[in-house]
């Protein structure tokens, strides 16, 4: 459930994105991103750190969106979003007591330090991966909208290809329309797949830890009664 309201702004800029478009998705994403922090905030009394990141990034990175009409704005905003996550939780190992990742999950599970501080760094190379994995989608995107506009002589709209241009100038704004929809597409069901998949290997991790956690506990009980 919480993997599914951590997505919630991605999941309605995509419902938006495939009736509106791209900008009209951006705005719905802004409100969505909004809405999901006031949620969060009469539910647990408390702002989540992360909501708050990409909230402060979609407003910024959605508003330029909107405001210069300029989609590689939106585009680049997943990769900001990680690697901000990725620097908070680096930073969480050099500064407090605590990683951020023993933050969320301590007070659920208990696992030896070692393995805290391996976890955590974890997160940190799947943050950075995922935001170099967002660009390498959306560079597609960038070509092929550069190749537009030099060949148009202007920036265009790629929302209606048929409508406005035949020939070549037709192909290469679909070819631009077929990458931004790819892009889109990557952004929910790639990222939230990767994210899943990431999370299925983190519980196999602590499996393994609170099992040897259990048997060094076992052991410790043994020792003691055989010393008593």
């Amino acid at each position: 459930m919480k993997l599914l309201f951590d997505f919630f702004p991605i999941l309605l800029f995509f419902i938006a994105y495939k009736i509106f478009g791209i900008y009209a998705a951006t705005a719905v994403a802004i409100a969505a991103a909004v809405l999901q922090n006031v949620v969060f905030w009469f539910r647990q009394r408390r702002f989540e750190n992360m909501h708050l990141i990409t909230l402060a990034l979609i407003t910024v990175l959605g508003g330029a969106t909107l405001i210069l009409q300029d989609k590689s704005f939106i585009m680049w905003k997943p990769t900001a979003v990680n690697w901000m996550f990725a620097l908070a939780f680096i930073g969480s190992q050099f500064f407090g007591e605590k990683t951020l990742v023993e933050r969320m999950m301590s007070h659920a599970i208990e696992i030896p330090q070692p393995a805290w501080l391996r976890l955590n760094i974890s997160w940190v190379i799947f943050f950075i991966a995922m935001g170099f994995a967002n660009l390498y989608v959306a560079n597609f995107y960038f070509v092929a909208d550069a190749a537009l506009t030099a060949a148009a002589h202007a920036p265009v709209e790629v929302d209606n290809c048929a409508a406005q241009f035949s020939g070549q100038l037709l192909g290469l704004c679909q070819a631009s329309k077929d990458a931004e929809e790819q892009w889109v597409n990557f952004k929910l069901f790639g990222m939230m797949g990767l994210t899943i998949l990431f999370m299925i290997g983190q519980a196999f991790y602590l499996a393994r830890h609170i099992k040897d956690e259990e048997k060094t506990d076992s052991l410790k009980e043994a020792e003691q009664e055989q010393g008593s």
